[in-house]
């Protein structure tokens, strides 16, 4: 078990692993480049799209084609634009070769969860997945204390280079791995139409999508925005932003911990209850606390990443039990949802907005309290598989 859960966070890792490593750099890209930050920050939204598209192709082929090589080929691409990333001569190359660093990432995260259910029953799952959440954690904690450090001894492009082994590595692993997929729930074809129009149909399995990705889409605004605000308005150092980043990842690790000691004793309905309740109350405070200090940001930041963590392992494990063949469609549906918020957030947070903390608030406050809403009204439904 502890040889997949290592195996299964470096996978995971790579989105996290991929953007906030370089968060850092961005004030001093739009420097050198003389570009507005908005021009910087497509790097992140213009990755995130391309990302979520293709976590939709990744699916149905590894459900077709089983998981090893669909990893191979993904992870081979990844590494190459990570090298072209660290070689762009400006934002408009940047932007493109991150298109293609986008691509590779997505084969990884993509299947992490549909060869978690290959592996592992609802309850084991419920558990690797709580694992998995405090130790994937890590990347985000420290991948912006490694890119400010690497900034402050050699250079932005070293930051993709570091990627580019995080790459290899992975590869190496896959090298290793043995095919999770038995034949006889290979799909026959790949198909838009076969692969995801059940999963439209499938109502229960849709909302719980949504309810998913709306206790997520603060983190990926305050992921685009806490780089501007911490360097920019509160005037820390990129290597104390990095800290700063790395505490509320911290607490996202901390969520995600309580849920392997909470998994199997209290109920995934009540531990989905609370985030969202936490994620509602982490909004409230960004709008009602005194916006003069990093700490204040850091604090309200500190509930919502609680929260998410704490809601992320019970509420995948109800995703993928709602579904019994094509657990890679049903993987990437979610994470093509999750990421499709997300860069909509990074783009919408990135708009210029005077007061980006108040912003951030509004956003915790909304998808918390709606989302409390429609779980609430699923949970009446009494029609969740493995409730």
């Amino acid at each position: 078990m502890k040889r997949w859960i290592f195996f299964l966070a470096l996978l995971a890792a790579f989105p996290p692993l991929s953007t906030d490593m370089y968060l850092p750099s961005i004030p001093t890209l739009a420097r050198i480049w003389n570009e507005p930050l908005w021009v910087i920050n497509l790097t992140l939204v213009v990755f995130f799209i391309t990302y979520s598209f293709f976590l939709l192709v990744y699916g149905p082929l590894s459900d077709r084609l089983g998981r090893r090589n669909v990893l191979k080929i993904g992870l081979s691409v990844y590494i190459a634009a990570s090298l072209l990333c660290a070689a762009s001569p400006n934002a408009p190359a940047l932007i493109i070769f991150r298109m293609f660093q986008a691509v590779g990432a997505a084969s990884a995260a993509s299947l992490v969860l549909a060869i978690s259910k290959d592996v592992f029953a609802f309850q084991d799952r419920e558990k690797i997945l709580a694992y998995l959440g405090v130790v994937i954690a890590l990347a985000p904690m420290l991948a912006p204390v490694i890119g400010g450090w690497t900034l402050a001894f050699f250079s932005w492009r070293c930051i993709f280079c570091i990627l580019a082994g995080f790459g290899m590595v992975a590869v190496w692993g896959v090298h290793r791995m043995e095919e999770t997929l038995k034949p006889s729930l290979r799909t026959t074809k790949v198909s838009v139409v076969d692969n995801y129009l059940p999963l439209l149909r499938n109502g229960t399995y849709m909302a719980l999508v949504l309810v998913v990705a709306l206790a997520i889409v603060p983190l990926f605004a305050f992921i685009a925005a806490s780089s501007d605000i911490y360097i920019s308005r509160f005037g820390v150092s990129e290597q104390v932003y990095g800290y700063f980043f790395g505490f509320n990842a911290l607490a996202l690790m901390a969520g995600s911990l309580l849920c392997t000691r909470l998994s199997g004793r209290v109920s995934s309905a009540r531990i989905l209850s609370l985030c969202y309740i936490g994620v509602t109350v982490g909004g409230a405070l960004l709008l009602l606390v005194d916006q003069n200090g990093p700490w204040k940001l850091a604090l309200p930041m500190l509930c919502i990443s609680f929260s998410a963590g704490l809601s992320r392992p019970p509420s995948n494990n109800l995703v993928l039990s709602q579904v019994h063949h094509g657990a890679g469609a049903a993987a990437s549906f979610l994470m093509f949802t999750i990421m499709t918020g997300g860069a909509l957030a990074m783009w919408f947070i990135s708009l210029g907005w005077e007061d980006k903390i108040t912003v951030l608030g509004i956003m915790g406050l909304v998808c918390g309290g709606l989302g409390s809403v429609l779980w609430l009204a699923l949970q009446r439904r009494q029609m969740i598989a493995g409730h």
